[in-house]
């Protein structure tokens, strides 16, 4: 088994005194791939938020690399986990390249203003190779804003691929695409985590796509995880239909070795 990277122990959060989640317990081990699933409400981007420190837990503790991430300072967490939220929102004119330069900031001692200065070769060397991999050096003199959302997936992608990470933390990352553009996105996260061995860990809505391209399913359900396995041990139509109150049918994929989820009407 891989060495453990983030491991979440009896994790518990409330929103002014409403529980979200409720000690959830969650390994992740280096180079894995992992989707989390689970209906609206569930808990899946507090989840996030705890696991990258955004968020303090009430109860419980989280650990990169056996560390207390609570002893971890910001930029710490920053240069070894990278999160990709669901959306960005940027005020202002940036280039692609200026964006993806932005994922050097938790290596660049001194901050924004060390970064404005200049970039080292370090960091030059860091920015072109997420961007190559990312296929967005043909934008890098375009506007973030004026993108497609495919387009501005890919860049957020290589943002966090700059900060060098151990963790990949995604929030939705095919949210608002469109069927062939969340294929590609999802096809772009499995080839860096072969190529790369970062650990990824993925909120998703679409179960077909998270049973596709995710090894390893991880099911919430009222802030506690209900399912955990293979996409073939956690989509039974069992499962589904007391989860999602959705009536389906999973039947073999025609041309892969994982499930498919057919919604029956009604």
């Amino acid at each position: 088994m891989n060495n453990i990277v983030l491991q979440a122990r009896n994790l518990s959060f409330a929103y002014f005194n409403t529980p979200v989640l409720q000690e959830v317990s969650l390994t992740l081990h280096s180079g894995e791939r992992v989707g989390l699933i689970g209906p609206n409400g569930s808990g899946k981007t507090t989840l996030l938020r705890c696991l990258s420190g955004v968020l303090p837990p009430s109860q419980g503790e989280v650990s990169l690399d056996g560390l207390a991430l609570r002893r971890l300072s910001r930029q710490e967490i920053a240069r070894r986990i990278a999160v990709v939220p669901q959306e960005l929102l940027v005020p202002f004119a940036f280039t692609v390249r200026e964006m993806v330069g932005m994922g050097r900031l938790p290596h660049v001692a001194g901050g924004w203003q060390a970064l404005l200065r200049g970039e080292n070769q370090a960091d030059r060397r860091a920015i072109e190779a997420a961007m190559l991999a990312t296929g967005t050096v043909d934008l890098a003199d375009r506007l973030f804003n004026e993108l497609s959302g495919g387009e501005r997936q890919r860049v957020m992608i290589a943002l966090a691929l700059a900060q060098e990470p151990e963790v990949l933390l995604l929030d939705e990352p095919t949210v608002h695409l469109d069927l062939a553009h969340q294929v590609e996105v999802l096809e772009l996260i499995a080839r860096l985590n072969g190529e790369r061995g970062f650990t990824v860990l993925a909120v998703l809505h679409d179960l077909n796509l998270a049973a596709l391209y995710f090894p390893h399913l991880v099911l919430l359900e009222g802030g506690r995880i209900v399912g955990e396995g293979t996409p073939a041990q956690v989509l039974s139509e069992e499962t589904i239909a007391r989860v999602f109150g959705a009536t389906v049918r999973v039947q073999p994929h025609p041309t892969a070795d994982r499930p498919h989820i057919i919604v029956l009407p009604g």
